[in-house]
């Protein structure tokens, strides 16, 4: 017998811990059917009768967000056996509206009480067998991060899932909202309803208005009127409308209970949560502490410890081993000479010079992982929120430029979170210019290469990306297309806890896998097509450097990328490719130049780089390469999240245009302050960045004297 059992919880209640602990090695990532968001499921452990599925944390089942909808969908639609609801014990009160609402639904249910060890440390006692008989349903003390109690929660939802067997849940009401439901369920019991639900909660749903609901049933026009008359009668007699009616009733039943079920030990106590947010949060010192941070992140991850194991990898497996070793079995066999070349350094060369950055990627995502598990990034947020908000963006925004970290696709569908549509495009538009997963090879080969792996690089790049997110956000909001207050910031701070090892390395993984996946995907497409490129003229013939087809071609665009100072084809070739995958940037210069050779010092990657570029122009090429369109993918998901080419187009040629105007400015001041460059050239180019940040001011304000409404 199959058993599906569903995973629901708000977010940080530590419903993915448990997932993990759960399933281990055994998950399943996709997308639901229809949307983008993430669904998670696999089998649980040592039982693969049993599914498990971990849906999007949510508040509530009210169809605000699609992470709810889908929620919904999901309960009403795969009729899951058994649904365990994960409460973050710590705010008992506010996690049990959405146990509420699961409960109407007339699922079996089992509570799982998580965090409960800290609960103790409070001093506080929730009384689980109390909690049980409140509810009626199975209740069960379990610490997700240390992996205690859930052997009990799973066994006892399994339990209940072959009794099938449920007591039955009605939120108690108000005389006046009670009879309001029972005369729309009367009209209901009428109505042959293709939902197998509970009536009480599709009661309850109409008289809140839900339109989903309303959609599924497809009620009759005399019926909905009807339904609209109990609605406004009850609405009018209680003098408040028909939600805030359902959630005052709700939070009443659930003072009731808690005051029954929780007792408080000294509520003078104050937590560690709040006296580490007294530094962490204060208004002067958490910026300088992210900063601080942040430096700590990077310097471990790609200039030393990271630096290490990928200087070895490149050098000494890559470029020792495996391809040394492979072309000398390739000579001995007496392979074809292009045959070799394409394997070598083509295949080798390209794939090699984007996997050697995976110990630094796996070390980056490692420590973002331990940030955010233990809820220093939420309030990272708040903190922005502050900076963000004085520039007309909401922290909000912010949000899916931290899950842009990993890869822009998912941060770009995260800005579904927003509830206002402007703030919902330009955060579309300002995310990717986040430095992603793909982006920190190109980071780390040019700190490598002209910098000496100097510490500061990264971090530098990182908050030069923020600053131009920051900067971008207060011009645009000049125009008309973006103009007005930005949305509020709510979100709850979870508690500060240690991050469990096994949940920060599936995390990290469930990062890093993707890189590694393109590099074994497009990227060893990309680095043959590009091999041939480099070896080929338009005749067919093999030749090397400028006579190529690649080369002929970089001349042609090389021109466009001289006033930022690096107009030489490699460079040019190595941004195009680029804006298929951002791996592609270093895979190129790998196939072009191969990783590294002992025997000849000018076909090492890094010294070819280094005589190409000076100090200023490489921080100009990582600064165009960090803000411009970004990979095909990201288009696409920029392309379905905008819902038209014409807004596509818009954002990655307004992404494009500011990548430019920036690393005109970088490498023009820079030359002629640290390389006595020419002062002109200086002067011009912030002339041009002047003129175009006006002409916007100027046009915005123009616009925004027309009607307010033309969006």
């Amino acid at each position: 017998m199959s058993i599906k059992i569903g995973l629901a919880g708000n977010p940080n209640s530590g419903k993915t811990t448990l997932f993990n602990a759960l399933t281990g090695a055994t998950q399943y990532v996709g997308n639901w059917p229809g949307v983008t968001v993430e669904k998670k499921s696999g089998k649980l452990k040592g039982n693969k009768e049993v599914e498990i599925i971990d849906l999007p944390g949510i508040y509530s089942l009210s169809p605000y967000t699609l992470e709810e909808v889908v929620t919904r969908r999901f309960l009403i639609d795969d009729h899951p056996d058994v649904v365990i609801n994960i409460i973050d014990a710590t705010n008992i009160e506010r996690n049990l509206y959405l146990t509420t609402q699961i409960l109407e639904f007339g699922i079996p249910t089992v509570i799982a009480l998580n965090m409960m060890d800290l609960i103790r440390k409070k001093g506080d006692h929730i009384s689980c067998k109390a909690l049980s008989k409140q509810l009626g349903c199975p209740v069960v003390e379990i610490s997700a991060l240390k992996e205690e109690g859930i052997k009990d929660a799973v066994n006892k939802a399994i339990e209940i899932a072959k009794q099938g067997r449920i007591k039955k849940f009605a939120l108690p009401m108000m005389e006046e909202v009670e009879e309001a439901i029972t005369q729309i369920k009367d009209l209901l019991s009428v109505h042959n309803t293709t939902l197998s639900l509970n009536n009480d909660w599709i009661a309850i749903k109409l008289f809140e208005r839900d339109e989903e609901i309303v959609k599924q049933l497809s009620l009759d026009q005399s019926t909905m009127t009807q339904i609209e008359e109990i609605i406004k009668a009850c609405e009018i007699e209680l003098d408040d409308d028909c939600e805030s009616i359902i959630t005052s009733e709700r939070y009443a039943y659930i003072g009731d209970v808690v005051s029954h079920v929780v007792k408080k030990g000294n509520q003078s106590k104050e937590t560690v949560s709040d006296r580490i947010d007294k530094i962490i949060t204060n208004r002067f010192l958490a910026l300088p502490i992210f900063v601080l941070i942040m430096w700590f992140v990077y310097y471990i991850s790609v200039s030393s410890l990271g630096t290490i194991v990928t200087d070895w990898t490149n050098d000494t497996l890559f470029g020792e081993i495996i391809q040394g070793n492979m072309q000398n079995f390739l000579e001995t066999a007496n392979v074809a000479p292009w045959l070799t070349a394409l394997i070598c350094d083509g295949i080798i060369g390209g794939v090699g010079a984007v996997l050697g950055f995976v110990p630094q990627i796996m070390l980056l995502f490692f420590f973002l992982a331990i940030l955010e598990d233990c809820g220093y990034m939420a309030r990272v947020a708040f903190i922005m929120d502050r900076i963000f908000r004085k520039f007309g963006l909401s922290g909000k925004s912010f949000i899916p430029m931290l899950i842009g970290s990993g890869c822009g696709v998912p941060g770009i569908m995260a800005s579904r979170t927003l509830e206002n549509d402007k703030d919902r495009k330009m955060t579309i538009m300002l995310t990717t210019f986040i430095p992603c997963g793909a982006k920190l090879p190109i980071i780390a080969l040019f700190a490598g290469a002209m910098f000496g792996g100097a510490s500061w690089v990264a971090p530098t790049v990182y908050f030069m990306c923020i600053t131009m997110v920051v900067i971008c956000g207060m011009i645009l909001k000049q125009t008309k297309l973006f103009a007005g207050e930005p949305a509020p910031f709510v979100m709850e701070l979870p508690t500060y806890h240690i991050p469990g090892l096994k949940g920060v390395l599936i995390h990290m993984w469930d990062r890093g896998k993707g890189f590694i996946i393109k590099a074994g995907t497009v990227i060893f497409v990309a680095c043959g097509l590009i091999w041939f490129l480099q070896s080929f003229s338009w005749s067919l013939e093999m030749v090397e450097g400028e006579g190529s087809i690649l080369a002929s071609i970089g001349n042609v665009v090389a021109p466009i990328f001289a006033p930022l100072g690096f107009g030489n084809w490699e460079a040019a070739v190595a941004t195009i490719t680029g804006l298929v995958a951002k791996e592609n940037v270093v895979a190129t210069y790998g196939v072009l130049y191969g990783i590294a050779d002992a025997t000849e010092e000018t076909s090492d990657l890094l010294s070819v780089i280094a005589a190409n570029f000076t100090a200023v122009s490489a921080f100009s090429f990582i600064a165009f390469n960090m803000l411009c369109a970004p990979c095909f993918a990201a288009v696409g998901a920029i392309r379905r999240e905008m819902g038209s080419w014409k807004w596509t187009f818009i954002a990655t040629g307004f992404q494009t245009f500011t990548a430019y105007l920036v690393a005109l400015l970088i490498n023009k001041v820079g030359t002629a302050l640290l390389l006595g460059g020419s002062i002109i050239e200086a002067i011009i180019a912030i002339a041009i960045v002047a003129i175009v940040i006006i002409s916007v001011f100027i046009w915005g304000r123009g616009k925004s004297q027309e009607t307010s409404f033309d969006v």
